[in-house]
């Protein structure tokens, strides 16, 4: 794994050159349209990179540019459900850290289960239930990234939380604030699994980000998180979830990711 991702590595130098990003940007459903306001934007495809894991349903592909003045890079997500290894999912993530970034953003497309949530409104991540979904830190630690045992009391960082929030006014995108419990999925929840998240805690429920966050952690990216609620989970509403209604919502919702997002890369950049 360590070769490999120092192979990964020397590709995207050879790539990029001396860019650096300040700030990744994992897009989750309906939110890989934010490249299209990146500025002089250079994308490398997963598949061109040596024994690097390739994605079956978002775009597999680094793509690196300036939003507002900011250097930034999206990094296309990989999913557990994939039937790809989740210490291989969160590949990408490690390499750009690797590369010299300190700060990510997370995003997703998730089921509210809060019931004061409604679809296509936002929430920022403030913490996160791991449900049946393996550690991607499993085995043999890599200590060049990161120690054996990494605290977990603070994955999401308040400052970017602030940051996000901050963003929000200004874009005049009201954000709600919740816990995000992952699944592993492909398969949605059912009513029971949903009456049992919420005594847990969790507002919102998906199938990514979990493992993503606590590599980032591991390894020392300042992380934050936004999910779009695009659905309410089952139970929350009567009607039949399907894929393509999730994506239609979060289609919608894109010139309000783009608005949040351009300014939340601001805030984050300055702190």
């Amino acid at each position: 794994m360590e070769k490999r991702m120092h192979n990964a590595l020397a590709f995207l130098k050879k790539a990029v050159g001396d860019f650096i990003p300040e700030i990744a940007i994992v897009p989750g459903s309906g939110w890989e349209e934010i490249v299209s306001i990146f500025e002089n934007p250079r994308c490398v495809e997963y598949a061109d990179i040596p024994e690097f894991p390739q994605a079956t349903f978002h775009k597999g592909r680094f793509v690196f540019g300036t939003l507002a003045g900011v250097k930034v890079v999206s990094a296309g997500r990989l999913h557990y459900y994939e039937g790809i290894p989740v210490e291989e999912t969160v590949m990408p993530l490690r390499v750009l850290r690797l590369l010299g970034v300190k700060k990510v953003i997370l995003t997703n497309a998730s089921g509210g289960i809060n019931p004061s949530f409604t679809p296509g409104s936002f929430m920022v991540i403030e913490d996160h239930i791991k449900f049946g979904v393996p550690s991607p830190l499993r085995g043999k630690n890599p200590d060049f990234l990161g120690v054996r045992f990494p605290d977990m009391s603070q994955v999401y960082s308040k400052r970017i939380q602030t940051a996000l929030f901050r963003a929000g006014e200004k874009a005049g995108v009201p954000l709600h604030k919740g816990v995000y419990l992952q699944t592993a999925g492909p398969q949605f929840e059912t009513p029971a699994e949903i009456r049992l998240m919420k005594l847990l805690g969790a507002d919102a429920v998906g199938m990514s980000t979990v493992p993503e966050a606590i590599a980032a952690v591991h390894c020392g990216m300042e992380t934050g998180g936004i999910a779009c609620i695009s659905n309410m989970a089952a139970g929350i509403s009567e009607t039949p979830l399907s894929v393509e209604d999730i994506t239609n919502t979060a289609a919608r919702s894109v010139p309000l990711m783009k608005a949040l997002l351009k300014e939340a890369v601001i805030e984050i950049s300055n702190l």
